[in-house]
């Protein structure tokens, strides 16, 4: 037995090969483990609980299917899915966790988080992010129809495909200061999160003790899983046929 986590899916209509390899992932490695933590990102864009798009729906489903057979399914919001609700918690028995959370694994506190928040140098980014945390603007932003929701998220992915391009690559990569800076202020050693895309293992000193960041990688080529069980951490691609 196992604890799985996985973030980074991005699942949206255009990546119908994703859906099916994270449908298959659940129906056979995530029904055998423990639990499933999902660390942000799941979809590519989540408008809202009221959405009546096919593949969120599918994807929900599927969720639920894990978690009525018994595993229970984690999720931290990610920068791409943070309006995921009470709605999507009741239609997939899936837990939303705070979006800094701290589990304990064979006796070993661990931090979760998506990972966005240590992107501390990207400060246009983090200027959007505590915009669209607010809960007015989210208020204000489910209260449009369904519609129009869609034509803002598609405008805000193209304008972020546009600014990243841009950017240079350390700016968009986790901050040192923040990353010892959390773990601190959660009294933990190891952190696992996401949002990178830059699937590794980093081990360093935190205040003159060994610690273990890990991060997951995204499911664009091929699937990314951490599993964890009695023999510790193995961070692993695998190809989308088998899961």
């Amino acid at each position: 037995m196992s604890t799985l986590f996985i973030s980074d899916l991005h699942l949206d209509a255009t990546r119908n090969h994703a859906t099916q390899a994270f449908r298959e992932f659940l129906k056979h490695r995530a029904a055998r483990a423990d639990a499933l933590y999902i660390l942000g990102d799941l979809f590519e864009a989540w408008i809202g609980d009221d959405d009546d798009d096919p593949l969120a729906g599918a994807v929900m489903d599927a969720l639920a299917e894990l978690t009525s057979g018994g595993v229970p399914a984690r999720f931290v919001h990610g920068n791409r899915d943070f309006l995921a609700g009470d709605g999507f918690a009741r239609r997939t028995g899936v837990t939303l966790l705070p979006e800094s959370s701290v589990v304990e694994l064979e006796g070993e506190r661990v931090l979760l988080m998506h990972g966005d928040t240590l992107c501390t140098d990207d400060h246009d980014y983090q200027e959007f992010r505590t915009m669209v945390r607010d809960p007015k603007w989210q208020a204000q932003f489910l209260a449009l129809p369904l519609a129009a929701r869609r034509a803002l998220a598609a405008q805000a992915r193209d304008a972020s495909r546009i600014s990243t391009g841009g950017k240079p690559m350390e700016i968009m990569d986790v901050n040192a200061s923040a990353v010892a800076e959390a773990m601190r202020a959660n009294a933990v050693r190891r952190m696992i999160h996401g949002h990178t895309h830059r699937p590794a293992v980093h081990e360093f000193d935190l205040d003159d003790e060994p610690a273990t960041r890990i991060v997951l990688g995204d499911w664009y080529q091929r699937g990314w899983a951490l599993e964890h069980d009695e023999n510790g951490f193995r961070l692993a691609p695998f190809d989308f046929q088998g899961g």
